[in-house]
């Protein structure tokens, strides 16, 4: 008897053991195609608990509610005029934290900028319009956030129908945390999610018993090189990088180049002292769009807002009055760097 209860004992303390070894954590890898890009998702757990078909379900939400590259869209159907269309939660949060940022940046940030962005040859269509002052100057007129509504109806209302809306300066941010919070949601508590290059990483790698590593490539490389200035440990926290050194349009008659970021006070489109701009926030979204408006914004009037946006963590690349390539760094960017 007391033999069986011992063997009893054993078999069951095995079968516990056995279990406890096929429970053990491990990275599970999702990657696809999303945006016109590529997304890579890591994440920790004992077993598969996200599939790739339910992140590409919510990307494609995401899409139809704010991709401009999709005519059935709502933005693209806001952007054609139709007044009737109610908006989801997607691109509430999306006009609101725009909103907020735009008045923070004293209107450098602003997504009603579509029309020019269009203009330039960097809208869906890729087509670009013979630009001169009179005519960069018409287009101004329908460029302005304070010229839209957000109603409580939850449909949108332009002062001019011609607005047209392009949220690609933050809604790509705003997909990395939608992904990430649809992982939390079930359950996950390690993971990193990157879209396009934006990121965001909450928890830690357990399995190495480490931070979440990213590497920051230099802005002065040769697009075939590969050349990082830093490598950051992320924890709990978004990245955006915004940079004119790759995304330029050459005007074939006259040869002129045109860098996709667009001021929307003047209209132009052209290079400023800041190579590139990342940004860490607690969301992606707003890293994003801070990392966009610090690439037109005057390095005294950034540094003067980050006074009181300490949240924000912040490196800038910029070439000063001697052509010299330059870095500044937030004290708490410093922190995530190592060594």
């Amino acid at each position: 008897m007391e033999l069986k209860k011992l063997v009893s004992v054993f078999v069951f303390a095995f079968l516990m053991i056995s279990c406890q070894e096929n429970q053990k954590e491990k990275i599970f890898v999702i990657q696809g195609e999303a945006q016109g890009s590529t997304y890579a998702i890591k994440y920790i757990n004992s077993t598969e608990v996200i599939k790739k078909s339910s992140i590409d379900s919510l990307l494609l939400a995401f899409d139809m509610s704010l991709s401009t590259y999709r005519p059935d869209s709502q933005i693209s159907k806001i952007n054609a005029g139709d007044s009737t269309i109610v908006v989801d939660d997607f691109f509430v949060e999306t006009f609101k934290t725009s909103q907020k940022i735009y008045q923070k940046t004293n209107g450098l940030f602003d997504p009603t900028i579509g029309v020019l962005v269009n203009a330039y040859g960097f809208g869906p269509t890729k087509e670009k319009i013979d630009l001169n002052p009179f005519k960069v100057d018409s287009l101004l007129q329908f460029v302005g956030f304070d010229k839209v509504k957000l109603n409580e109806n939850k449909t949108i209302s332009k002062k001019f129908n011609q607005t047209y809306f392009d949220f690609n300066a933050i809604a790509q941010g705003y997909s990395v945390d939608v992904v990430a919070d649809f992982l939390k949601s079930k359950g996950i508590l390690n993971g990193i999610v990157e879209i396009g290059g934006e990121i965001f990483a909450f928890g830690k790698n357990t399995i190495e018993n480490k931070n979440w590593v990213i590497g920051i490539d230099d802005p002065t490389q040769k697009p075939e090189e590969r050349t990082l200035i830093a490598k950051i440990k992320l924890e709990n926290l978004g990245m955006a990088t915004s940079g004119n050194y790759r995304k330029v349009v050459t005007d074939s008659l006259s040869g002129q180049k045109f860098v996709h970021i667009i001021n929307p006070k003047n209209g132009l489109s052209q290079k400023g002292s800041i190579l590139s701009a990342t940004v860490l926030a607690s969301r992606s979204i707003e890293a994003d769009g801070y990392a966009t408006a610090f690439m037109i914004m005057e390095m005294e009037n950034i540094k003067k807002l980050l006074q009181s946006r300490q949240d924000l963590y912040v490196l800038l690349i910029y070439s000063d009055e001697e052509n010299q390539i330059q870095q500044f760094k937030t004290t708490n960017f410093q922190s995530l760097i190592l060594e």
